[in-house]
C-alpha cells in the first residue's frame, strides 16, 4: 500500500507520530498543535529515560574513568631510565589516572575543555619542559617526552594542549625571546596562571608554511599585524599567542607575543571535529593589529629560526603516539580478562591474543626509536630528518595499534566509555599535524637522497629546508 506523502520527505503515519510527540510534550491547557514545519525541525531523540551509567549498563568491564594499571612494558624499558625519570613518570601518571580519567570523557564527547584539571597540571610543574630558570623544570628532553606520553597515554587532547602551550609557545620565548620577555612571560606561563598558544599555520598555507602571507608592517613603536591563522590549539582561550608574520621590509618571518583583547585580533572556535575534540582548535583574524615593539621576538628573524623550536616539538609528538598506545593496550588487556563469551574470558580466543601481542610489539619498538631520537637529540646529533622518520613511523604504527584495539572490544570500541574509540579519533589529527604521513617521509627522503622532492626543481638539487619543516 502506498505510503501519503505530506510535506517534505514525511509521510502521513511521520506526521502523526511527530503529533503524538507534540501532544505528550505540550503544556496542559493549550491544545494547539505546531506547524508542520515547527514539528518537523522538533528534536525527538531526547524523549525518554536517560542512559544508564556505563558501569551498570555494561557490568562486565570496567570504564576508562577507573584506570587500569599499565601493563605495556614488555621488555623492561624502563631499565633505560634513570630513577628521576622513573618517579616523574609515576607522579604524572597518578595525577592523569586520579584526577583526569574520571572526568575527561564527559569533556571529549561535548568538545569542551576541562578547566578544572589545570591546577593538578599546575601541580607537577612540568610546563616549560626543558626550559631552565624562569619557575620552569629544566627537565631533559628525554623526561619531558615522558611526561608527554604519560599525559597522552590518559588523554591525547590534554598532552596537545599541554604541548601547545610549553613545548611550542614557551619553548619559542625561552630559545628565541630576549631576557625581559623571559622574565616578562615564562614565570606565569609554568604557572598555568596564563596559558600560550602558537599561530603558524594559515587557511593557505600548512605543509608549506614558510610561505605564509599574514603580514608585519613597520609602524612607528611597534608593528601591524594583517592576517589569518588556522587550526591553532588553545586559541580560543589563550593569554597569550605566539603569532609568525612576514616583514613586509625584509621578506622574513619575524615573530610576536599578543595578548588576548588587543583591538583587532579575534579568535573563534572550529567546529565539528572528529578528533582531539578537546583541543580548542581556533581560526585567528587580525586586522590592524598593533603589537609594541617590546612584544616582537628578537631572535626570530627568518624561517631556520622557527625550525629551532620545531625540531623539539616534533620530538615530542613523536612521543604522543606512544601514550595513546600504551593506554589503548592497558585498557584493551584489562577488558580481555574481564569480558567472557562462550564460557570464556575474550583473552582466551587465539584471535585476539595475536592482536594483543602485535598491539604491545608496536608499543616496544615505539618507545625504543622515540628513546634513542632523544639521545641524539641530546648528543647534538639528530637530523631533521631522523625527527621526521620518528614522527612518521610512530603515528603510523600507532594507527594500526588503535585500530586493533577498536576491533578487540567489539560493539564497546565505539564507546568512548572504554577510550579506545576516542583513542582511534584523536590518532588520527595526530597523524597529520606537525607534518603529515607523507610530508615528514619526504623530509627523511630528502635526506637520504639528496633530492628534494617535496618542492621539485629542475636540477634534482636542494633548495634548503622551507615546506618540511613545518
Amino acid at each position: 500500500m502506498d505510503r501519503v506523502m505530506t510535506g517534505e520527505g514525511m509521510d502521513e503515519k511521520g506526521w502523526r507520530r511527530l503529533a503524538r510527540i507534540n501532544q505528550q510534550l505540550q503544556p496542559k491547557g493549550i491544545p494547539s498543535l505546531l506547524s508542520p514545519s515547527q514539528l518537523e525541525s522538533m528534536p525527538t531523540l531526547g524523549v525518554g529515560l536517560p542512559a544508564l551509567d556505563i558501569a551498570s549498563a555494561f557490568p562486565q568491564a570496567t570504564p576508562a574513568s577507573t584506570f587500569p594499571t599499565s601493563v605495556s612494558d614488555y621488555f623492561g624499558l624502563e631499565d633505560l631510565l634513570s630513577p628521576e625519570d622513573v618517579a616523574l613518570r609515576k607522579r604524572v601518571r597518578r595525577v592523569m589516572e586520579e584526577h583526569v580519567a574520571p572526568v575527561v570523557t564527559k569533556y571529549w564527547e561535548k568538545a569542551e575543555f576541562p578547566f578544572e584539571i589545570i591546577p593538578h597540571l599546575a601541580s607537577l610543574k612540568i610546563a616549560g619542559g626543558t626550559i631552565k630558570g624562569y619557575g620552569c623544570p629544566g627537565l631533559s628532553i628525554l623526561s619531558h617526552a615522558l611526561v608527554g606520553a604519560e599525559i597522552a597515554r590518559v588523554d591525547a587532547s590534554c598532552c596537545t594542549f599541554a604541548l601547545v602551550h610549553s613545548s611550542l609557545c614557551m619553548s619559542t620565548i625561552g630559545m628565541l625571546g630576549n631576557e625581559e620577555q623571559k622574565q616578562k612571560y615564562l614565570p606565569s606561563l609554568a604557572r598555568f596562571d596564563t596559558i600560550g598558544c602558537w599561530a603558524l599555520t594559515e587557511p593557505a598555507y600548512g605543509s608549506d608554511a614558510s610561505s605564509l602571507n599574514t603580514t608585519a608592517v613597520k609602524v612607528e613603536g611597534g608593528w601591524l599585524l594583517n592576517g589569518q591563522k588556522r587550526w591553532i590549539g588553545n586559541a580560543t582561550f589563550a593569554d597569550i599567542v605566539v603569532v609568525f608574520a612576514r616583514n613586509t621590509q625584509t621578506n622574513q618571518i619575524n615573530g610576536f607575543i599578543v595578548k588576548k583583547g588587543t583591538p583587532g585580533y579575534r579568535a573563534t572556535k572550529i567546529e565539528n571535529k572528529i578528533g582531539l575534540r578537546i583541543v580548542q582548535n581556533g581560526d585567528i583574524i587580525m586586522k590592524d593589529v598593533f603589537i609594541p615593539d617590546e612584544d616582537r621576538l628578537t631572535g626570530i628573524n627568518s624561517f631556520q629560526d622557527t625550525n629551532k623550536v620545531l625540531a623539539v616539538s616534533r620530538i615530542m609528538v613523536a612521543w604522543l603516539p606512544i601514550g595513546v598506545c600504551m593506554g589503548v593496550y592497558d585498557i584493551c588487556y584489562r577488558y580481555l580478562q574481564e569480558r567472557k563469551q562462550f564460557g570464556a574470558p575474550l583473552a582466551a580466543l587465539q584471535i585476539n591474543q595475536e592482536k594483543l601481542v602485535r598491539m604491545l610489539g608496536n608499543i616496544q619498538a615505539m618507545f625504543l626509536l622515540g628513546w634513542k631520537l632523544c639521545k641524539m637529540y641530546e648528543s647534538g646529533k639528530m637530523t631533521p630528518g631522523q625527527a621526521s622518520l620518528c614522527k612518521a613511523w610512530n603515528t603510523l604504527r600507532a594507527r594500526e595499534t588503535v585500530a586493533l584495539g577498536r576491533e578487540l572490544l567489539g560493539g564497546n570500541g565505539i564507546l568512548s566509555d572504554f577510550l579506545v574509540a576516542k583513542a582511534f579519533c584523536d590518532i588520527e589529527p595526530i597523524y597529520t599535524y606537525e607534518g603529515t604521513y607523507d610530508i615528514n617521509t619526504l623530509v627523511t627522503g630528502r635526506e637520504i637522497t639528496g633530492i628534494a622532492s617535496i618542492k621539485p626543481s629542475a636540477s634534482g638539487k636542494i633548495k634548503g629546508f622551507t615546506a618540511s619543516q613545518k
